[in-house]
């Protein structure tokens, strides 16, 4: 009888214990966090800065959209007249922002822009 106890005694504490440990909570988010642990920067997509979208102009080719924008992230198999640019970055565990410049095209030539960036007007 005094093994039984001793063993839910154990059980019992054990899970108390442990219930402290839980690293998440209802809605699925990380509560677990490692005071001074170093957090990287995580950067995923192609770099868009507002210089790379002042330098596009309707009637541009797509080499030299490529040239200046880089490789599209995503090039519509069904439509081969839009490119889409992606670009996020977390900073050290921090909020996470994106931005994104899709390109139209008509023909080979470069005819509208839309995204979070928009070539400037002091050109």
């Amino acid at each position: 009888m005094q093994k039984i106890t001793v063993l839910l005694t154990a059980a019992l504490c054990s899970t108390l214990l442990l219930t402290g440990c839980a690293s998440s909570t209802d809605s699925g988010s990380k509560l677990v966090s490692f005071p001074g642990a170093y957090k990287i920067d995580i950067q995923q997509g192609n770099v868009i800065t507002q210089e790379m979208v002042d330098q596009l102009r309707p009637g541009m080719t797509r080499a030299q959209v490529q040239y200046v924008m880089g490789t599209p992230l995503l090039e519509d198999t069904f439509n081969k007249n839009r490119w889409d640019y992606v670009y996020s970055m977390q900073p050290g565990g921090k909020q996470r922002t994106q931005t994104t410049v899709t390109v139209f095209f008509e023909g080979d030539m470069l005819s509208a822009i839309e995204g979070d960036l928009r070539p400037s007007n002091n050109q």
